[in-house]
């Protein structure tokens, strides 16, 4: 008696041996591309992309600087300035230096540097 094999079972083996093969070299269009890692951000890298993206470091800031940004008058900026330095720009609400409809109109614009 001669033994059949199933039709399914006598493709499967080569599809998954073709594919196994087409990942392990890497064919173009068929295998996944590798993602490059990010290098790894210093502080130093920080307050440089900080200067070019144009944020005001609160914790070095001159009074007409701070007087520039939305909501802030030559009040908050006195407050400001007598409040230094701030470990972080979250400190002017921890500190209720601004109000938060204030803070959320500047957030995006300042920063706080530490030296």
């Amino acid at each position: 008696m001669k033994r059949r094999t199933n039709p399914l079972l006598r493709w499967t083996l080569p599809v998954i041996l073709t594919a196994a093969f087409v990942v392990g070299i890497g064919v173009p269009g068929f295998a996944a591309e590798k993602k490059e890692k990010a290098p790894a951000t210093t502080s130093a890298d920080k307050s440089k992309d900080a200067a070019k993206a144009g944020l005001i470091d609160i914790n070095s800031a001159s009074k007409e600087e701070l007087d520039a940004l939305p909501g802030i008058g030559a009040a908050y900026s006195d407050k400001i300035i007598s409040g230094r330095p701030y470990n972080g720009k979250n400190d002017l609400l921890k500190k209720k230096v601004v109000p938060k409809a204030t803070y959320d109109k500047i957030k995006d614009k300042i920063v706080a540097k530490q030296k």
